[in-house]
C-alpha cells in the first residue's frame, strides 16, 4: 500500500467519477466538480464504517463525531440512490449493493486505509494502535507468546492480538499486519524474512528407545510406532530425510495423530513413539537428555522460520519495531543449536 498523493486521491476521484455518472443531468455543470466534496467525505465515511462494523467506532477512527460519518455515508447514498447499509438498533451490516460497492472500492480502500495509519503514526509520535499477529500454534507457544511481554515493556502504546492457526492466514482478509510462518515459503504477495532455520529431526524418549531399538534405515520405520501431525489442509505431514543428496518423503502409518505439534511432542515424550519435529521443540529435551535423536544422519536441509508482512513502501512504525524487536530477540535464542548438539554426539 503505497503512500503517496496519487495513491490516495485516485481512488477517490474514481469513485468521484463513478458516482457523478449516475448523477442527474438535471443537476447542471460539471457533475464531478460539484460533487467531489460530497463523494471524496462519503467514500471514506463509507470505507471506515465496513471496516469497523458500526459508525461509532468508524468516528472515532477518523477523528470525527457519529453523526458527522453518517450524514456523508446518507449523502454518497443519496448520489447513488441505493442504500450501503442495514441498520439497527444493535447492528450495522452492508447491503447487498454496498457489498459490491466496497468490493469495487477494493484497491483504493487498502490505499486510504494505510495513508490514514500512515497519518496517525505521525501525529501519535512514538508507535501506538494495535498490531494483529498470526503465528503457527506451536512456535506461537514456545517462541512468539514469551517474547510479547517485553516488546509491549519497550512499546507501551501497541496493543497485540495473538491468533495461533497452523493454517496460512490472509493477510487482507483476516486484517493480519504481521504473521510467522514455517517451511517453504512460496506466497510471492509476501515480503517474507527467515529469523533462524527450520531444523527437522526424528526423536523418540529414551524408554521407547530401551523398548523398540531405534531404526537404522528408513525402511526400518514401518516396523515402528509413528505419530502424525494432521495439517489443517487434513492431510498427513509427510517426513522428509535426505539420502545420498536426494529427498525422500515418508508418511507412516500411525496409531496416534494430532493436529497439534505440543501434542505430538507430548506423545513422544510419553514414551508412545517416533515422531518427526521442529528443531525449537525438541532442542532443550535434547540437550536435558528426555529425547533421543533418530537418524540424524538422513535429515533434511533445513527450511526457515519466517516473519511475514504485506509488500508496503512505508510500513506503519508499529509493525516495523515489532519486526525489527522480534528478529533480534528470536535470533538471539538458543534455537539453533540443533547441529552443535548432533556433532557432539558421533
Amino acid at each position: 500500500m503505497e503512500n503517496t498523493d496519487p495513491s490516495v486521491n485516485a481512488p477517490a476521484a474514481q469513485a468521484s467519477d463513478a458516482i457523478s455518472t449516475q448523477a442527474s443531468p438535471g443537476n447542471g455543470g460539471d457533475s464531478l466538480a460539484n460533487s467531489f466534496a460530497t463523494s471524496y467525505a462519503g467514500v471514506v465515511a463509507f470505507i471506515a464504517v465496513a471496516s469497523e462494523g458500526n459508525f461509532a467506532k468508524a468516528g472515532d477512527r477518523l477523528g470525527i463525531g457519529r453523526s458527522a460519518v453518517s450524514r456523508s455515508v446518507q449523502k454518497l447514498e443519496d448520489q447513488l440512490g441505493t442504500r450501503l447499509f442495514v441498520r439497527t438498533t444493535r447492528s450495522t451490516s452492508l447491503t447487498r449493493e454496498g457489498e459490491v460497492f466496497y468490493e469495487n472500492c477494493h484497491a483504493g480502500v487498502k490505499r486510504i486505509v494505510q495513508a490514514l495509519d500512515d497519518m496517525r503514526d505521525l501525529r501519535a509520535g512514538p508507535p501506538a494502535g494495535q498490531l494483529r499477529v498470526c503465528a503457527t500454534t506451536g512456535f506461537g507457544r514456545k517462541v512468539v507468546a514469551p517474547l510479547l511481554n517485553g516488546f509491549r515493556a519497550a512499546y507501551p502504546d501497541v496493543s497485540i492480538e495473538l491468533l495461533l492457526d497452523d493454517g496460512t492466514a490472509d493477510f487482507t482478509t483476516d486484517r493480519i499486519d504481521v504473521a510467522f510462518r514455517d517451511g517453504r515459503m512460496e506466497d510471492s504477495q509476501v515480503i517474507a524474512k527467515q529469523l533462524i532455520p527450520m531444523q527437522m529431526l526424528l526423536c523418540a524418549s529414551p524408554d521407547y528407545a530401551a523398548r523398540h531399538p531405534l531404526p537404522q534405515t528408513i525402511d526400518e520405520l514401518a516396523r515402528h510406532q509413528c505419530i502424525n501431525f494432521r495439517l489443517p489442509t487434513g492431510r498427513l505431514y509427510e517426513w522428509e530425510f535426505k539420502i545420498e543428496g536426494l529427498m525422500r518423503k515418508f508418511t507412516p502409518q500411525s496409531m496416534l495423530s494430532f493436529n497439534d505439534a505440543d501434542l505430538v511432542l507430548q506423545a513422544v515424550l510419553d514414551g508412545q513413539g517416533i515422531a518427526h519435529m521442529a528443531g525449537y521443540q525438541i532442542g532443550d529435551h535434547l540437550r536435558a537428555g528426555t529425547l533421543v535423536p533418530c537418524l540424524p544422519q538422513y535429515s533434511p536441509d533445513d527450511r526457515g522460520h519466517y516473519i511475514c508482512y504485506l509488500s508496503r513502501q512505508h510500513l506503519p512504525s508499529r509493525i516495523r519495531v515489532f519486526i525489527d524487536y522480534m528478529t533480534t530477540r528470536i535470533r538471539a535464542l538458543d534455537l539453533q543449536s540443533l547441529e552443535t548438539f548432533l556433532l557432539k554426539q558421533h
